[in-house]
C-alpha cells in the first residue's frame, strides 16, 4: 500500500484579500470618525497602503482592515504591517502580505513533526512548501492537529490530502 500523504503551505486567497479590502475601504468612507481626516486605504502594486493625518488615524484604518480579514478567515499572521511615517502632511503606513515557507520555518515546522509527532511520519521540505507522508492516516490526522495546536509566526494550511 502506498504511502498517504498531505502538503503544508502558506498561501492566501487574494480575492479574499481583495474583498476585504473593499469593505475596509466602504468602512472608512461611511464611519464619522475618518470624515476630514484624509484616510484611506488602497492596493500599491503588491501592498497595501493606507494613509491619514495622524498616527492614531493610520493605525485605525489598519484595525478596520484586520477586522475585515478576520471575518474573511484570513489569518493575520499573512500580514506584516509596518510603522506609520510622515510623508508630506499626511501619515502612511504600508502592509505587505507574506505567503511561502521560508526555509527557517520550514526546518522549524519539520523539526516539531519529528520530535513530537507519531513514529513513522516523514517531512520533506520542497521550495516552500512542505510534504508530510505516512503509512497512517491517522497519523496525518494527528500531525495536523499537532501543528495548529502550535503557535508558529506563520499561516498554514493543510492541502492535497490523499
Amino acid at each position: 500500500m502506498a504511502d498517504s500523504s498531505f502538503d503544508i503551505v502558506s498561501k492566501l486567497d487574494r480575492q479574499e484579500v481583495d474583498n476585504a479590502l473593499n469593505q475596509a475601504t466602504k468602512e472608512v468612507a461611511n464611519r464619522f470618525d475618518f470624515r476630514n481626516v484624509d484616510a484611506g486605504i488602497r492596493w500599491s502594486g503588491e501592498t497595501i497602503e493606507i494613509q491619514a493625518n495622524t498616527e492614531e488615524r493610520a493605525n485605525a484604518v489598519l484595525d478596520v482592515l484586520k477586522d475585515k480579514l478576520v471575518k474573511r478567515q484570513i489569518s493575520l499572521k499573512a500580514i506584516d504591517a509596518g510603522e506609520p511615517r510622515l510623508s508630506g502632511k499626511l501619515y502612511k503606513l504600508s502592509v505587505s502580505l507574506k505567503e511561502g515557507i521560508s526555509q527557517e520555518n520550514a526546518k522549524k515546522i519539520s523539526k516539531i513533526i519529528r520530535e513530537e509527532g507519531p513514529k513513522g511520519v516523514k517531512a520533506q521540505i520542497q521550495g516552500e512548501e512542505l510534504r508530510v507522508s505516512s503509512k497512517k492516516k491517522d497519523d496525518l490526522q494527528e500531525v495536523i492537529s499537532l501543528l495548529k495546536g502550535k503557535d508558529l509566526d506563520v499561516a498554514l494550511q493543510f492541502v492535497n490530502y490523499r
